[in-house]
């Protein structure tokens, strides 16, 4: 019998009519692939029921989750390598650049059954979101959601994210650190609020505490900061007390389609609506239309997808939605844009953040492998790899521009149409990284 890896690399090359770009070590010891290349290790052939399984993304996913495959090597350019055998970078998603006939794939399959070993598949790993029931973005629903994400431990996400606790897209100039890039970043948006003095900001998303402290401490703001994560809210607290800012700032686990006590003279909302839904961020822009004064400020900075030639196609991604952010979805941002308007709201200025979001997932990256061993203590090895696999993995479509992130800064206007913004607004982008 041929060794597994140079049958699975035949497999494959017959799959897609073309050599495979990585090397692949299989759970027997075999070799095959072109040398010197990054290595896809299979160390179980369960990883193979998984793929038969779940084909595609999912069934991968599991298997990489489980530690049933790995990667020797630079992971960045095995998934660039592997993402390449689907879609052509600079197109829709949908444009296969090969095409797959029917024969192939029942070929395929069949040549991974005679590998994979004893039937069923084993179950999936613990790290996956279990099956969720009723309509989409309820309270319940979103609740569960943002604790399957957030509430995984606090001492996990500060080793990940560094002293500044910041979990959304830094600000970079060259030269500068993580922690200087976060601290520009929240001061841009103070910048773009025009915060001052007694302001009252409301801070939907609040993470753990870092633009309410930012805002309060550099700006004098009086801030609320909601979240639905109970570990978010309690690490918040205690950062805000050691600070000495617990006369500034108030935290609540709180969803923002209960907050009642407007009108705010800003609203910061820093990488939480991709958790609203399609279904709902008509209503999430109404509701904080409503929470603003007239002439107050929201900056709603937000990831983005490419638009889809059929919209109704959008799916979900599956090991996103199974593993990292239930329920989460993207929007192009011509239809965030939409709604705020639809709204009432002026949309007043959008800042694209593309490329600063792939630098600030490359740093997460770098300190989860520096600090491996202890990730992996805090969490588990399954939520450290998936860890990995997503930012890695999301490093990468930022930087081949299939997914974006951009800063809205959006006005209710005054009921004389006054926007209360200067003939010439943009001047935060003069004191950037000052």
């Amino acid at each position: 019998m041929a060794e597994a890896a140079s049958r699975l690399t035949a497999l494959a090359e017959t799959l897609l009519s073309e050599p495979f770009p990585v090397r692949v070590r299989a759970w027997d010891g075999s070799e095959s692939g072109p040398p010197g290349a990054p290595v896809l290790v299979i160390r179980d052939r369960r990883a193979l029921r998984r793929l038969l399984w779940k084909p595609g993304e999912l069934g991968l996913a599991r298997a990489w989750v489980a530690g049933e495959i790995d990667v020797e090597g630079d992971l960045y350019e095995v998934l660039d390598r592997l993402a390449g055998l689907l879609w052509d970078r600079g197109a829709d998603a949908k444009d296969a650049v090969h095409p797959v006939r029917d024969p192939e794939v029942r070929a395929f399959g069949r040549g991974l059954l005679a590998l994979a070993g004893p039937w069923p598949p084993p179950a999936p790993p613990a790290e996956e979101v279990r099956r969720r029931t009723g309509p989409l973005h309820t309270r319940r629903r979103d609740k569960e959601a943002i604790s399957h994400h957030y509430d995984v431990g606090n001492d996990f996400y500060a080793l990940v994210l560094g002293p500044s606790m910041v979990y959304s897209c830094a600000y970079w100039q060259d030269g500068g650190t993580l922690e200087e890039a976060q601290r520009d970043k929240l001061d841009l948006v103070c910048r773009k609020l025009a915060l001052k003095e007694g302001d009252r900001l409301l801070d939907v998303g609040c993470g753990w505490g870092s633009m309410a402290m930012h805002a309060a401490r550099v700006y004098g703001a009086q801030v609320t900061g909601i979240t639905l994560s109970w570990e978010q809210a309690a690490h918040a607290r205690k950062r805000i007390a050691q600070e000495g800012l617990t006369d500034r700032i108030e935290i609540r686990v709180q969803d923002y389609r209960d907050v009642r006590d407007g009108p705010y003279d800003a609203i910061s909302s820093i990488g939480m609506a991709e958790h609203v839904g399609s279904v709902r961020y008509r209503e999430y822009a109404d509701d904080l239309y409503a929470l603003l004064k007239p002439g107050g400020r929201l900056l709603n900075h937000q990831i983005a997808r490419r638009p889809e030639r059929d919209e109704t196609a959008y799916r979900i991604d599956p090991f996103i939605d199974a593993y990292v952010f239930p329920d989460g979805e993207l929007a192009p941002v011509g239809r965030t844009l939409a709604t705020l308007e639809e709204a009432g709201f002026e949309a007043r200025d959008v800042e694209a953040l593309r490329e600063h979001y792939a630098l600030t997932l490359r740093r997460w990256v770098a300190n989860l492998e520096r600090n491996w061993e202890e990730a992996v203590r805090a969490a588990s090895p399954g939520r450290a790899r998936v860890w990995r696999l997503y930012m890695a993995a999301s490093a990468l479509s930022f930087e081949h521009n299939r997914i974006g992130v951009n800063q809205i800064l959006a006005v209710r206007p005054a009921a004389d149409g006054g926007s209360r913004l200067p003939l010439r607004a943009r001047a935060w982008t003069e004191a950037a990284g000052d």
